[in-house]
């Protein structure tokens, strides 16, 4: 289930929020037209997940969801290929 799409805070942006079962995931969505940049999950470094730990915390505060289980994950969208790929990394990095 959906709970939230574009969550914007100081600390940065979170993609999509969702519920898997009594989980919060927090979702990072990267499409890539080519690899000359490399892949949309290599994007995701060390401080871009602290930022999303950041505005994770923002948005599960807000929300009253802190002590709530979570995890992180990250789909990737490679548009450069014929079919489009995709890959959904689930648990992709912890804080």
């Amino acid at each position: 289930m959906i709970l939230a799409r574009n969550f914007r805070t100081r600390a940065g942006e979170i993609d999509l929020v969702a519920r898997d079962g009594k989980t919060i995931v927090f979702v990072e969505v990267k499409a890539r037209r080519g690899s000359a940049h490399g892949f949309g999950y290599e994007a995701v470094t060390p401080a871009k997940q602290r930022r999303l730990a950041a505005a994770a915390h923002a948005w599960a505060a807000r929300h009253g969801q802190d002590g709530q289980a979570y995890r992180f994950d990250v789909i990737s969208i490679d548009l450069g290929v014929s079919p489009p790929r995709l890959r959904h990394d689930r648990g992709a990095f912890s804080v």
